[in-house]
């Protein structure tokens, strides 16, 4: 019987991961397969498990990243302080939650660091904002959250100006919008206040270029989408699976 990996989230329409790990599983010649397990709501989680008993380790994506962690027997430590988990991984009827997403949004952006790269504007306060943040954090790049509604130590978007965006040539987009098939909606930021000092990352990967990055191209700056970020945090993943 081949060893059963996948990913789970909701909707999972466009998921880059079963075509990645079916493809790696083929190449090299792995007795696996990797599906797609779209849960409606967290708690089809049990569900799953008495589903598919065999489970060797999952990926997480939204919105599930944080709310699947009661749902673990153990959680690493730094996905933990984070409170997200993208991995999870099966041994001896013990499930263990991990966060790859770190790996991947830190390889993939380091390059692209210049020294005015020092303050940062994350966009969204989800699960991926976590691991962004932690990221950043360690980077020594300080940082301000923006979301749609008013938290502690959150900016909202009515309340960024112009001057606020030249303040953060830094800005990471983890919010879906943009995402396939909403590919005309996009963080609702005065693009104005953009200049080739900026650097806009968005973890959307589908489309290529989200109307997030093309406004931010149309004012210089320069853009980096998710697709970079996939593979990393996938091997990451493999890597915490087969230890």
């Amino acid at each position: 019987m081949p060893a059963q990996y996948g990913i789970i989230g909701f909707p999972l329409t466009h998921t880059f991961s079963p075509a990645y790990f079916n493809n790696k599983f083929e190449k090299e010649g792995i007795n696996a397969v990797y599906d797609a397990y779209p849960l409606a709501q967290v708690n089809d989680f049990k569900v799953l498990l008495d589903a598919v008993p065999f489970l060797r380790g999952l990926n997480v994506t939204m919105p599930y990243k944080q709310v699947i962690i009661p749902y673990l027997h153990n959680v690493n430590d730094i996905a933990r302080g984070m409170g997200a988990v993208n991995c999870i991984d099966f041994r001896d009827g013990i499930m263990t939650g991990y966060n790859t997403d770190i790996i991947g949004f830190r390889d993939s952006l380091r390059p692209l660091l210049q020294p005015q790269h020092k303050h940062a504007l994350i966009l969204g306060t989800g699960g991926a904002s976590r691991a962004v943040g932690y990221v950043l954090g360690n980077e020594g790049i300080s940082y301000k959250k923006v979301s749609r509604n008013k938290e502690p130590e959150t900016l909202t978007y009515d309340e960024l100006t112009p001057e606020i965006i030249r303040e953060y040539p830094l800005i990471v987009n983890t919010t879906p919008l943009g995402m396939v098939p909403n590919t005309d909606t996009y963080p609702p930021l005065p693009y104005s206040g953009i200049t080739p000092h900026h650097l806009l990352y968005d973890l959307v990967y589908n489309p290529e270029e989200t109307m997030f990055l093309t406004f931010g191209k149309q004012h210089g700056a320069v853009i980096k989408n998710g697709m970079e970020m996939l593979p990393l945090q996938a091997e990451a993943a493999w890597k915490i699976w087969n230890k």
